[in-house]
């Protein structure tokens, strides 16, 4: 037996215990609710358990560690302990020249082992099995400033001179160690090496990757510099039968390839990496896919050989799409509506069954969704972001393997029964539905959505929707998940990178454990390779798929650098060169500041402060939490500006009624700066009656409320497909006893706010439909019946059981008699109202483009708050927008039809009149699109210009214009 299984061994070595946060064995979690700006620690999943796999392996796991990185290890270490030290990371080789290792060795010395068969074992005397060993000098000058920018948590390490004459290539290949001795020659410390930097320094590569393909040859080309040996299989068929050919690749400087002939096109093949892996102290034959796999079998184990140039895979004039997509003059004008692709169809019976839940769903011109996308384009929506459509984990691609519950029995069940998720989570593992967040090749669609998983019609399909989603107006954003993957290690079925290049891909902490901060197997795009393989992704799917932008979960873990290059790599796309116009790509994500990247804890991350003035976007959750109350990591019953904070109480605890009234006026002050974008230069009268920039309003944390320089960098929204649906959280925390009637202006109002901001304006699928989950706050494995959405506007998915247990039991309590309480549910006629009620609001943005200003300088100049100050009236917001006039002096003239509009948001449950000296004498008018409403209250609204006295009915947001 090997030393290295010894090492291994649970029965002499048990591991310690797990990190004490509880693990579950599926993907997403309550992580994902567009996490506010507040910091967790780096190894935990901020207040939430993990949504992801994990696998309890050492190189996947977080440890409650028995040493810690910075150890002090007496001359008495146990050579058992030692032993153990050999599963752990603790040493840095950061460039060819420079070892980096947080230890004193004194009058001792300090050695570099290697071993080509993974031998290396601790004895009494010090270390056996190596093939070589290098002494190490320590530099007295310290790790050198290119390397601490790069490795800023290691930026207080020894550093350790490697000797020039090393043969520092071939020696990565090998199992590596470092040791330090007294001067006994006593072995008292020892651990194994991180290669990033190494490999960085030494192996960067801009060549080819992936498969290639020429009219005589195919040929293939894998970064893989520490691999021993690497041969591609071969195979005829996606799944079964054995390898036409084993071909061996030849290595060039880190980089294995191999020419084949031209009928390898239409075949698979998988690549047999032998390479040794840290997280088992072996040499190991991984079988893994290509990770610029551009296609897949239906089982996911074999990469397709697919030419996405071919005609064949391409619809008709799909060269020509660049040329039908709707014009986009800035990116002020964006709006983006976030849609599941499974919930757009999978409950719709106007589509035929073998489409439902899929890309061809959307290539139906008649069907309940598509007329209902239709209506919201024609009102002026322009983006469609998609939930993640690449390779995931979590549902099987072969739908003969899916299981299901008869919709017809759950539908006979009570409204507030547990039954209804007892038999969905007991299928949710084998049914058709996730959302998606579980990363297993970032580069190729989802094979479930296809009819067929198999060869190319994942790629024609998806090309299809991309096309006839273009053709009725909308823009497609792709959600792309590029600061984790779903599976590490040698042996997990889902793991790519980390059999391919072990321990370089996936971010590790000082110990050498995968870090975990985003729920499992971060990525590190501070690394080179790492960084150029999410720039290509983009690009590919940019050129191959024609797509309009890009959503970056968890962006705050990617680094600021990374993204600003891929806003300039996507930017620089050309139609003549590429077949898309690269400017008109707009990139946005989650800026949220956690873990261990939290603070530049691994360099300048990509986080919402970092990002001001990349002209890239991020949510701006400050305007979302003022608006609902609380966080999604608060009391549910905590109230905010729309929901009846101090207005229309609830019974929750919210301090004295001073306090209350106190909350409601920060939370306005909150509001504000979000309605002009966020801007941290905007200045604006604060509640008490201090003019102050959006900086300087404050978060109850502390934190500056405004972070953007431009109003593009704010995206805007207050609700997503994270936590409850909007209209849940609006039933859980007004007072039960209001009706659904009152319930149903709120859920219009606190759309109204998002969509007559500045910056850009977000919403999620389903809330112009007043869509329920069933108060579900995390429904991202909880099957189609809980995610549905009807676009017959028959049923909002009200009262549809308790959602499930997992997640949701706690406020089971909460939920039980809201969902028994028919009165809740909204009716269709409820249904009808809101959709009429959302195009209006898309109307009303985009008849003017002073709703949509383009610098910050523009909205400071011609965007004021009015009754601000300690006298305010308590829940109403009133804004106004200024045009100039053609040959007159100031502003300019934006808009044509309007010289000046003024926006009142009326949160109260009453009647409010406000009367403005600085808004008499005006020619204000109710807008024309809310005097044609169907809606009769919002009809009521006056102004009278003498006074300057505006009246807005209850829960209102009425828009007055002023005719040129």
């Amino acid at each position: 037996m090997s030393v290295s299984f010894s090492l291994l061994s649970s029965q002499t070595r048990p591991f310690p215990p797990p990190f004490p946060f509880p693990y579950k064995s599926k993907s997403k979690s309550n992580r994902h609710f567009l996490l506010p700006h507040r910091t967790s620690t780096s190894s935990t999943c901020p207040s939430s358990p993990i949504r992801r796999r994990l696998l309890l392996e050492p190189n996947s796991t977080h440890l409650s560690l028995r040493c810690s990185s910075s150890m002090s290890v007496e001359n008495s270490t146990p050579t058992s302990q030692l032993q153990d030290s050999l599963l752990f990371s603790r040493a840095y080789w950061v460039s060819k020249s420079i070892i980096a290792w947080n230890v004193d060795v004194g009058d001792g010395s300090c050695f570099l082992f290697a071993s080509k068969t993974a031998a290396l074992a601790i004895v009494d005397d010090g270390v056996e099995g190596k093939d070589m060993q290098i002494k190490l000098e320590e530099d007295s000058c310290g790790l050198p400033e290119n390397v601490i920018r790069k490795f800023p948590h290691i930026q207080d390490y020894r550093a350790f001179k490697v000797p020039s004459t090393l043969d520092a290539k071939t020696l990565l290949k090998c199992q590596l160690a470092v040791a330090t001795f007294n001067s006994d020659g006593k072995c008292i410390n020892v651990t194994g090496l991180q290669l990033p930097g190494v490999l960085d320094d030494l192996f960067s590569y801009n060549g080819p990757l992936g498969a290639l393909y020429s009219e005589e040859s195919v040929s293939l080309y894998l970064w893989a510099p520490t691999a021993q040996a690497v041969c591609a299989c071969i195979y005829r068929d996606p799944v079964g039968g054995n390898p036409l050919e084993i071909v061996q690749l030849e290595e060039v400087n880190g980089v294995w390839s191999t020419k084949g002939p031209k009928r390898w096109e239409g075949c698979y093949y998988v690549y047999e990496v032998s390479v040794y892996h840290p997280s088992t102290l072996r040499i190991d034959k991984c079988h893994v896919n290509d990770p610029y796999a551009r296609g897949l079998s239906s089982d996911g184990r074999r990469t397709f050989l697919v030419n996405l140039d071919s005609d064949t895979l391409k619809p008709e004039e799909w060269d020509n799409l660049a040329n039908e997509k709707s014009d986009i003059l800035s990116f002020s004008d964006i709006s983006i509506y976030e849609l599941h692709i499974r919930d757009f169809s999978a409950n719709d019976y106007t589509v035929h069954p073998e489409f439902r839940g899929g890309y061809l769903a959307f290539t139906l011109q008649d069907s309940s969704g598509v007329l209902h996308l239709k209506k919201l384009s024609n009102a002026g929506l322009t983006h469609v972001h998609l939930l993640p459509t690449f390779q995931f984990a979590g549902v099987d691609d072969e739908k003969e393997n899916w299981k299901c519950v008869d919709t017809n029995m759950l539908e006979k069940l009570p409204p507030d029964s547990v039954q209804q998720q007892d038999l969905i989570t007991a299928i949710q593992d084998n049914d058709g539905y996730n959302w998606g967040y579980n990363p297993v090749l970032w580069g190729v669609p989802k094979g479930s959505y296809a009819s067929n998983p198999n060869g190319p019609y994942r790629i024609i399909e998806f090309r299809k929707m991309i096309q006839a989603l273009n053709r009725i107006g909308l823009r497609i954003v792709l959600d792309v998940v590029y600061n984790h993957v779903h599976g590490s290690g040698p042996f997990d079925e889902n793991s790519v990178l980390d059999k391919i290049v072990p321990g370089y891909y996936l971010r590790k902490n000082t110990d050498g454990l995968i870090e975990n901060s985003t729920c499992v197997n971060n990525t590190a795009s501070e690394h080179v390779m790492v960084e150029r393989l999410i720039l290509d992704d983009l690009l590919h799917w940019a050129v191959h798929y024609k797509v309009d932008g890009f959503r970056f979960d968890l962006m705050g873990h990617i680094m600021k650098s990374t993204m600003v290059k891929a806003k300039d790599a996507l930017h620089s796309l050309t139609k003549e060169r590429d077949g898309i116009d690269g400017s008109s790509i707009y990139i946005y994500g989650e800026g949220w500041d956690f873990g261990e990247v939290a603070k530049n804890g691994r360099g300048v991350n990509a986080s919402q402060f970092n990002l001001s003035g990349t002209q890239i976007g991020s949510f701006n959750d400050r305007i979302r939490d003022a608006m609902l109350g609380g966080s999604p990591f608060g009391h549910p019953l905590q109230q905010g500006f729309v929901t009846g904070l101090f207005l229309q109480p609830n019974g929750h605890d919210h301090g004295t009624e001073a306090n209350a009234e106190c909350m409601l006026a920060v939370a306005k002050d909150h509001i504000q700066v979000g309605m002009a974008a966020n801007l941290r230069d905007f200045v604006l009268t604060n509640f008490e009656g201090k003019e102050v920039k959006g900086s300087e309003v404050l978060t109850y944390g502390g934190a500056p409320v405004a972070y953007a320089l431009s109003p593009t960098e704010t995206v805007n929204y207050v609700s997503a497909h994270d936590n409850e649906t909007l209209f849940d959280i609006v039933s859980l925390k007004t007072p039960t006893e209001i009706s659904v009637d009152k319930r149903c202006r709120i859920n219009h109002l606190a759309t109204s706010v998002i969509a007559l901001s500045q910056g850009i304006p977000f919403f999620h699928s389903g809330d112009e439909m007043l869509r329920s989950k069933s108060l579900d706050r995390d429904s991202y494995n909880s099957g189609d019946w809980f995610n549905r959405l009807d676009f017959t506007y028959n049923s909002n998915n009200w009262g549809v059981g308790l959602p499930p247990k997992e997640k949701n039991e706690k406020n089971w309590p909460l939920i039980k008699p809201r969902l028994a309480d028919p009165s809740f549910k909204p009716q269709k006629i409820h249904i009808l109202a809101a959709v009429d009620n959302f195009l209006n609001l898309l109307r009303i943005r985009y008849s003017s483009p002073l709703f949509r200003l383009k610098t910050a300088n523009a909205i400071q100049e011609r965007v004021r708050f009015h009754n601000t100050g300690p006298s305010w009236i308590p829940g109403t917001i009133v804004m106004s927008i200024e045009d100039g006039y053609e040959g007159v002096p100031g502003f300019s003239q934006l808009d044509p039809i309007y010289s000046y509009i003024v926006v009142i948001v009326n949160a109260s449950p009453t009647e409010v009149s406000f009367a403005c000296p600085a808004l008499r004498a005006r020619t204000l008018k109710l807008h024309p699109i809310q005097v044609m409403s169907t809606d009769e209250l919002v009809k009521s609204s006056t102004y009278e210009g003498s006074s300057g006295c505006f009246t807005v009915p209850p829960r209102t947001t009425s828009v007055f214009v002023e005719p040129r």
